[in-house]
């Protein structure tokens, strides 16, 4: 049987706590693609390694 990597899947809400904003806003993220999502019948799981690259992003200049 092949190995399963350690991956830990955090709930929007962790994720919405974790970068100190709202879920909507965890959700727009997931929707538009700048942050990877599993689907879990209707809920999203977030791979914690996609959090920390998100947080470790540079922000990105708007104007």
């Amino acid at each position: 049987m092949a190995e399963l990597p350690d991956v830990r899947f955090l709930t929007v809400a962790e994720v919405a706590d974790l970068m100190r904003v709202s879920k909507m806003t965890v959700y727009r993220l997931v929707h538009s693609g700048e942050l990877p999502a599993v689907r879990f019948g209707r809920s999203y799981r977030v791979p914690e390694s996609a959090v920390t690259e998100a947080l470790h992003r540079p922000i990105a200049d708007v104007g």
